[in-house]
């Protein structure tokens, strides 16, 4: 690049001199104000002419992400704080598109946690995880085991919910900042419930609840364990796709009981 090409990036970007940065030297890290120029460094890019604004430092600025600092959040230590800190969350995206939060549906006390990857459409309008035809599903599995969300037994009963509390426009899986977000509230609703055993239903709650990205194939049949506390979690189809894959149903009637089996052994 010729000297007086580079002198005019320089001045547009409000460096007044250029060198190249020695090992261990810092004192170039600061930009040097160009003399008689009080402004900002995106000013003094945005009122760049087109030529400059095609330039390969021009597009270089335009692609610069503002990352905004973590906000720490302390999470309540009870179920009412937790429910009212979840509904009134915006520490991801998707508290833009949701129309409810879905918090979770069952006994606070519940031996038997079964955890998703997020609400769907009926799920997000009605505020209550699994209601549409995979939860429908869902209620007859867990029945098929004594299970049930609306059960008065707490020995007997089971508390729903998923990794992320917001529904993900379109139905796609949850994002990794997404699932990051709402891990704390999920922490809490497990440390909360204290369950004898987890269930993770599908690729993407399993996954996300196990920190791996290993298939559902290798996850499923096999003992894991969440938390320091080491409590068990046994991974299974999603209802979702054994409503899509009615042959596996005879594989998800096995997982049940085996469920089964665990639960008494646990409780």
């Amino acid at each position: 690049m010729d000297s007086a090409r580079r002198q005019l990036y320089l001045r547009r970007l409000g460096l007044a001199t250029w060198r190249l940065r020695e090992d261990g030297d810092v004192n170039d890290i600061a930009p040097e104000p160009v003399s008689g120029s009080s402004e900002p460094l995106a000013s003094s890019v945005q009122a760049a002419p087109d030529p400059v604004a095609e330039s390969p430092v021009a597009d270089l600025q335009a692609k610069v992400v503002v990352v905004q600092p973590a906000v720490h959040r302390v999470i309540p230590t009870d179920w009412g704080g937790l429910r009212a800190a979840v509904a009134d969350c915006t520490a991801c995206k998707l508290c833009e598109t949701r129309r409810s939060t879905v918090f979770g549906v069952g006994s606070e006390h519940a031996p038997l946690m079964v955890i998703g990857e997020g609400p769907g459409q009926e799920e997000d309008a009605r505020g209550e995880p699994f209601v549409g035809a995979a939860g429908r599903l869902l209620d007859q599995m867990l029945k098929t085991i004594g299970r049930s969300r609306t059960q008065a037994s707490d020995a007997q009963a089971v508390f729903i919910a998923n990794v992320v509390k917001c529904r993900p426009p379109g139905n796609r899986d949850p994002q990794v900042d997404e699932v990051e977000a709402c891990r704390p509230y999920l922490d809490r609703q497990i440390e909360l419930v204290q369950p004898k055993l987890i269930v993770a239903l599908g690729r993407v709650a399993a996954q996300r609840l196990l920190a791996t990205d290993a298939p559902l194939s290798r996850l499923r049949g096999k003992q894991h364990f969440y938390g320091a506390n080491k409590i068990p979690v046994f991974v299974t189809y999603h209802p979702a796709y054994l409503l899509r894959s009615p042959g596996e149903k005879a594989k998800s009637w096995q997982d049940l009981k085996h469920i089964h089996r665990q639960l008494a052994e646990l409780v």
